[in-house]
């Protein structure tokens, strides 16, 4: 797990996906036969399988995470964000955050709080109000002068968690969707053989519209093309099994929609007929409300055959993330084996 961590603790906002790339460029080197980053920031890898004319299998993972660029300094050095990402407010109070501040030597640290009365001096009714997300500001606890001029509006701003191995489940932030990176990464590793040639795509800006993936898959024109994302694990005390989306624990996700695409259902039965076959655990998945690269892939060009593989996750976009390692492991083996065999249409 220790990639998986250092994935999860890095800083890699939509637009600002820099460190991440450079960091899964170097581990898959090895398993690919070429790779390139295209002018979005889209990485991008390709295992051949060595036959002319073979289908192109397109599978993408975004490595943006939610977060915020600082969109203006006060008169007292406090700095005002704006968001990149969907962020729910009563996630944000009393958070650390790094700020990583473009004319400065270092990272520097500060406090998230939205903007009102300590808890002491509120009314019952005060205290019962949710901030909204334009109310929250950074303190870094230091002098205006010294913030201004080592903040500039448009620095990256990320939520700071140290990643965690509780056993059989791990937690920190922004496996949104780190974990599909290491899906992606680890299924290049372990690749014996494809029947189709692989076009790995780790991509930008999923978060804030799925921008990466449009550009992408309009380049590599796939034939076939796989989303790897997180999804919800609702199955924590108080919610309703109807509600429940996936479960942790109970194997990788096969999506049948989300709001933004609908996957194709001759994919949705291949793909449940490898996991049965194989003896991958999978549960099938309907998102009311979300989207994934799926969505972009699934409308380039004259469009493509498209489907999400999803990690089911507790606490999404927080940064206390938690996901199933038997869960990732399954994702992994069913991905491998959709390369390997390769799937196709009914006739």
């Amino acid at each position: 797990m220790d990639t998986l961590r250092q994935l999860s603790e890095m800083a890699g906002i939509p637009g600002r996906e820099d460190h991440v790339r450079h960091f899964i460029a170097e581990r898959i080197a090895p398993s690919v036969d070429r790779l390139e980053t295209d002018a979005l920031g889209n990485l991008h890898a390709v295992r051949s399988c060595g036959r002319e004319g073979a289908p192109k299998l397109m599978i993408a993972a975004h490595m943006d995470e939610i977060g915020f660029v600082v969109r203006f300094v006060d008169d007292r050095g406090f700095l005002r964000l704006q968001p990149l990402g969907g962020f729910d407010p009563r996630n944000l109070f009393a958070r650390q955050v790094t700020v990583h501040a473009s004319q400065a030597e270092r990272e520097l640290v500060g406090v998230l709080n939205p903007a009102g009365k300590p808890v002491h001096l509120s009314t019952a009714e005060e205290r019962g109000k949710v901030p909204a997300l334009d109310a929250f500001f950074v303190d870094l606890g230091l002098e205006a002068e010294r913030v201004k001029a080592m903040v500039r509006v448009g620095d990256m701003v990320t939520l700071r968690q140290p990643f965690a191995d509780l056993g059989s489940v791990v937690t920190g932030k922004a496996l949104d969707d780190r974990a599909g990176c290491w899906i992606l990464m680890e299924t290049l590793e372990r690749l014996e053989d494809a029947a189709m040639d692989v076009h790995a795509v780790f991509t930008v800006q999923e978060e804030v519209g799925v921008r990466g993936a449009t550009t992408s898959a309009f380049k590599v024109a796939p034939d076939l093309a796989v989303a790897l994302d997180t999804t919800l694990a609702v199955d924590t005390p108080e919610s309703r099994d109807d509600l429940r989306v996936t479960q942790l624990g109970k194997g990788t996700a096969i999506k049948v929609m989300d709001s933004m695409s609908i996957s194709t259902r001759w994919l949705v039965d291949a793909l449940v007929e490898l996991a049965e076959r194989r003896a991958v655990p999978y549960q099938l998945e309907v998102l009311p409300l979300g989207g994934t690269d799926a969505a972009a892939m699934q409308r380039s060009r004259e469009g493509a055959p498209s489907i999400t593989i999803s990690t089911p996750s507790r606490y999404v976009h927080t940064v206390t993330e938690m996901v199933a390692k038997a869960d990732l492991e399954a994702a992994v083996a069913l991905l491998r084996a959709m390369i390997e065999e390769g799937v196709t249409p009914p006739a």
